[in-house]
């Protein structure tokens, strides 16, 4: 199981990316690393100018307490005084370059009195150094860890650059060879240096050598040198502080990935899985999202899906009641039709077939009628997307369709308009009337005779408001809804008749499509009201 699941595993593009851009906070601490590298060689360089100041205050001092030549212990006794004061370690050689005087040999016969002591002797410094050790960074753990990365991946690079260029390795010079370079430098008058490794410890030893002179003549050679111990132990500490940092920062990006990806990858990897499971799905589907009560982007992302999926059930459960009136209003002309084909067959008289042919004809017509009304709901549905949107007049607009509905009632509906600062809204001018022409027709289908259809027009508090009304049985309470539903018809009087019952349908599609809404109530005193509002322009 295990094993089928890490074959089905794959990483998540967007937690490699966040992974990949927390790894960027690790870069800081590795910069800082690689700048050590140049904080060390100006500390050394910072060492080597004051031991040569040191050198040349004791080159200075020698030369004006001495004769033609050097009085050795003179030399000694000015060691002597030191009391190990500086951490550098003084030689002084003659003009033939032997060793004159040594301060660490000094500094050995002031502290135990003796002469013991080797010309190569240690200088304090490294005499503190077993002390030192016991608090020495490098004995840690973290820093053994961290230096073996660094010296694995030193050696590597060190091999690479062997390899490429040959010529870089250079042969190890011999140290009494390098000592002997800067005697010799000083003894001519010049300014010598070198930089050895200590024999048996990881630090460098630099070398400074200045002449004495007396009268403009080289009377010998002070060589200081200093060990660089106390540097890379200061550089340690910050190396294991450094690679603390890495460390941490690594457990930071982890963590952080780790977070994005519980707070983000997953819930979108959820909701991914869900889009796809719905795109599959026959019939209306779940309106849940996981992550739909969270407050970020996510938790929007996830409600817009609901809405979606609410929206598309909504289209879906309309689809079907669509298509189930649609099976009923031709059921009805249908049947009626084979009926009266059935009993004009069977007719006795030409006239009784001639009843029955009109029976069909006007069942015919009335299909016809019902075909059409399809046709233009789908006309609408599609146009209303597509129409251009402008600021239209609702009073030219009034004014037109209630000229038109006068002519076709006649005398017998009056048709009384009042459009008195009604202002302009945001449509297209031809669905707008197609609007008002479907509330005036079914205002004057109700009308009885010698009555008014009312037409109002206004505006509230920046909106467009029109109202129809007319004098006729009005609607009951529990139909002033389902007036607007497809295919319903409300005529207790005269039945369904000829009208098909989309009319009002439309004219809510209309209207709300550009974020409208119409009513339907009951006029005091009689009758039906229908109010039409627009947002303002």
């Amino acid at each position: 199981m295990i094993a089928v699941r890490l074959r089905g595993w794959r990483p998540s593009r967007i937690g490699l990316r966040l992974l990949a851009f927390n790894l960027l906070v690790v870069f800081v601490p590795i910069v800082a690393i690689l700048y050590l590298d140049v904080y060390e060689s100006h500390l050394r360089q910072a060492q080597e100018n004051a031991m040569v100041q040191q050198a040349r205050l004791l080159a200075a001092g020698i030369a004006d307490g001495s004769g033609a030549s050097l009085d050795a212990a003179q030399i000694e006794r000015t060691f002597a005084r030191l009391e190990r004061r500086s951490d550098v370690r003084f030689r002084v050689y003659d003009p033939s370059g032997a060793l004159v005087a040594d301060s660490a040999r000094a500094t050995l016969r002031s502290v135990d009195g003796s002469s013991a002591g080797s010309p190569e002797g240690p200088s304090s410094v490294d005499a503190g150094r077993s002390a030192a050790d016991s608090n020495d960074a490098r004995t840690r753990l973290l820093y053994r860890a961290g230096a073996w990365v660094v010296n694995t991946t030193g050696d590597f690079a060190d091999t690479v650059r062997a390899w490429v260029r040959p010529g870089l390795r250079k042969a190890a010079v011999p140290e009494a060879e390098v000592v002997q370079a800067e005697v010799r430098a000083a003894l001519d008058g010049r300014y010598g240096a070198a930089t050895r490794v200590t024999p048996g410890q990881r630090s460098l030893t630099m070398f400074s050598a200045v002449p004495v002179r007396r009268n403009e003549t080289v009377i010998g050679a002070v060589v200081a040198s200093q060990s660089t111990f106390r540097i890379l132990r200061a550089l340690y500490d910050v190396r294991l502080h450094v690679f603390e940092i890495v460390l941490a920062s690594l457990v930071a990006a982890a963590g952080l990935t780790a977070l994005a990806a519980t707070t983000i990858v997953r819930p979108l990897t959820r909701l991914r899985r869900q889009a796809s499971a719905l795109a599959d799905r026959r019939g209306p589907s779940p309106e849940s999202f996981p992550g739909s009560g969270r407050k970020d982007e996510l938790g929007d992302l996830a409600r817009a899906l609901e809405e979606l999926t609410r929206r598309t059930n909504g289209h879906i459960a309309l689809l079907h009641a669509f298509s189930a009136d649609v099976s009923h209003e031709l059921k009805n002309p249908i049947a009626s039709i084979r009926t009266a084909g059935e009993m004009m067959a069977c007719a006795a008289s030409e006239e009784e077939r001639h009843r029955f042919l009109r029976l069909m004809m006007r069942d015919v017509a009335r299909l016809e009628r019902l075909v059409s009304s399809l046709r233009d709901i789908a006309v609408v549905e599609r146009q209303i997307e597509t129409d251009a949107i402008e600021l239209v007049d609702v009073g030219d607009v009034l004014r037109e369709v209630g000229e038109a509905a006068q002519r076709h009632a006649g005398t017998r509906i009056s048709i009384d308009l009042s459009d008195a600062g009604v202002g302009r809204v945001r449509a297209s001018r031809e669905r707008l009337a197609q609007v008002f022409d479907n509330l005036v027709a079914n205002a004057v289908s109700f009308a009885p005779d010698g009555t008014a259809v009312d037409v109002r027009a206004g505006s509230s508090t920046g909106a467009a408001v029109v109202t129809v009304e007319d004098r006729g049985p009005g609607i009951p309470d529990s139909h002033l809804d389902r007036v607007f539903a497809r295919y319903f018809t409300y005529r207790p009087a005269e039945g369904r008749g000829d009208h098909v019952g989309l009319g009002l349908a439309i004219a809510r599609q209309i209207v709300e499509s550009y974020g409208g809404s119409i009513v339907a109530s009951n006029r005091d005193g009689g009758g039906a009201r229908f109010t039409v509002r627009f947002p303002p322009a």
